[in-house]
């Protein structure tokens, strides 16, 4: 790749790279619309969700090997052009069934193309900037993510859910023009015939399939007081225990488990999954925060996140400039206690809280996100030989996105302990021999009864209206609780930068790890 073609190269790769990231949330709030026009319940038209991460999470760690088999231009323009079909076909589904399998078909596409896209954007900028080459990378990982509720909830209420779909299709098309004039293979990346590893890709497929699966439903289904998470949790366990031994063993393992061996690619991928807690567990929960407890729309509730979004876009390159200088310690230690401050301020959040209140910790949330993500974006593979960047970029986005389902996951049960918890607590206070609790009783049975209701009626409503005040109350620590929760996971993380090569981007220098 000729560095006179970098940008035109970046431009090609971020197209596939932002449309996959995008419709990992941008589904989200346009999922009670697909319920009432599919006839689904709840339960079964998160599957519309599931299905895209499920076949993300599984194609993400064999794109190395199927990059090898089949070339990574070929595969990069077999990818866009299975999520293009396919978002067309979500679009024209006609039951919950085919919205499903066309999702996880989209998402087998979307899946290599983040991978797929980091590995090229290594490649195509200098060994000095290939900190800004990672800024470039992040734009499409991060934003993605954060802008989908706010495009899917305007595309929902202007027009209808399937157009969440059909915005793809023309990027597609002009994803693969891009393509076909700007990207190459590298005369190094060797095509290689010989076996497949069939029994590591089935020990795969079923360790994270089992794995993913049980994040996604655990919360729904109560953990392990389901049979059903049981059963999970043991494929899961037996699934990836297989798994590694096969991959170790094997001649020519489906996922070259061998680059862990690799210290500060070990690290910068634990950091990554670190990250991947808090960053997905947050775009989790503060949308959920907006709307249930502040009662925004699901469009208000996109643009109150603007601040995050525009933080971290405007961090990001400004980060890529500054690895060489800063290094990757100081860049992602910084952005680490950064971002546990900003959670620390949206722990002491109340239901008074307005715009204003939200602006700070949100614009503090995204410098610290973006000074993270370039750097450990960069530091993580700057050591890894480019023979094994297609394989390493791979295994490091797919503990990133498992980790974010685990973040989802522990958020989701965390806030529903919490409320049943703080509930408990505060009911302790509703006692007839509370002063304060039977003087607001009676100050609201009195108001009723000004209305026209009788004693009994008016008392009834009374406890009612308190009872839901009780219940906002409780939420509300529930909420603070699980920031309060995040803000210590960043604190905690902060003695893995010191892991991590002072310099480990700057020289660009390879390394054989066999």
């Amino acid at each position: 790749m000729e560095e006179t073609n970098k940008w035109l190269i970046a431009v090609t790769v971020m197209a596939g790279t932002i449309m996959s990231a995008l419709d990992t949330s941008i589904v989200n709030v346009a999922l009670p619309y697909m319920k009432g026009n599919l006839g689904a319940s709840v339960e079964e038209i998160t599957w519309v969700a599931t299905g895209y991460i499920l076949s993300n999470v599984i194609i993400m760690p064999i794109i190395g090997m199927l990059s090898a088999r089949f070339g990574r231009k070929r595969l990069y323009t077999a990818s866009v052009a299975l999520f293009t079909a396919s978002s067309m076909l979500c679009g024209l589904s006609w039951s919950l069934s085919s919205l499903v399998f066309f999702r996880i078909l989209q998402g087998a596409g979307g899946g290599a193309l983040i991978p797929l896209a980091q590995a090229i954007l290594r490649e195509a900028f200098p060994p000095e900037e290939q900190g800004l080459a990672m800024g470039v990378y992040g734009f499409g990982v991060v934003l993605g993510p954060a802008f989908g509720p706010t495009i899917g909830g305007w595309l929902t209420d202007n027009y209808s859910w399937p157009w969440i779909f059909y915005i793809n299709v023309p990027i597609g098309i002009l994803n693969l023009v891009l393509i076909s004039r700007f990207l190459h293979d590298p005369p190094y990346l060797k095509r290689e015939k010989g076996k497949v590893d069939f029994p590591g890709l089935f020990f795969l497929v079923a360790g994270l399939g089992a794995l993913q699966l049980l994040l996604e439903k655990g919360d729904q289904k109560d953990w392990f007081e389901s049979s059903f998470i049981v059963y999970l949790a043991v494929i899961s366990l037996a699934g990836l225990a297989f798994f590694i031994w096969r991959e170790l063993t094997a001649g020519q393992p489906a996922v070259d488990l061998r680059i862990l061996k690799n210290v500060p690619f070990t690290s910068g991928t634990s950091l990554g999954g670190v990250m991947g807690l808090g960053l997905y567990g947050s775009l989790f929960v503060l949308p959920l925060f907006l709307q249930q407890m502040l009662g925004y729309p699901a469009l208000d509730s996109g643009l109150v996140l603007m601040p995050r979004s525009l933080a971290m876009a405007f961090a990001m390159p400004v980060s890529g400039r500054l690895y060489n200088r800063l290094g990757p310690r100081v860049l992602i230690g910084a952005g680490l206690i950064i971002s546990a401050f900003s959670f620390w301020e949206l722990s002491r959040m109340s239901l008074d809280v307005g715009f204003r209140d939200l602006f700070l910790p949100q614009f503090l949330q995204g410098t610290g996100f973006g000074m993270i993500f370039v750097a450990l974006s960069t530091v993580a593979l700057a050591t890894v030989e480019r023979q094994r960047m297609t394989a390493a970029t791979g295994l490091y986005n797919v503990v990133r996105q498992v980790f974010g389902s685990i973040g989802i996951a522990i958020a989701a049960t965390q806030l529903t302990r919490g409320d049943n918890i703080y509930r408990a607590a505060l009911v302790k206070n509703l006692t007839p021999f509370s002063t304060v609790a039977s003087y607001r009783a009676g100050v609201l049975a009195g108001a009723m009864a000004a209305r026209g209701a009788d004693p009994v009626t008016a008392r009834h409503k009374a406890l009612g209206i308190i009872d839901m005040e009780l219940g906002r109350q409780a939420g509300m620590l529930s909420f603070d609780r699980v920031f309060y929760l995040i803000a210590v996971l960043f604190v905690l993380s902060v003695p893995l930068v010191f892991l991590l090569k002072e310099k480990g981007g700057a020289a660009g220098k390879e390394v054989v790890i066999d």
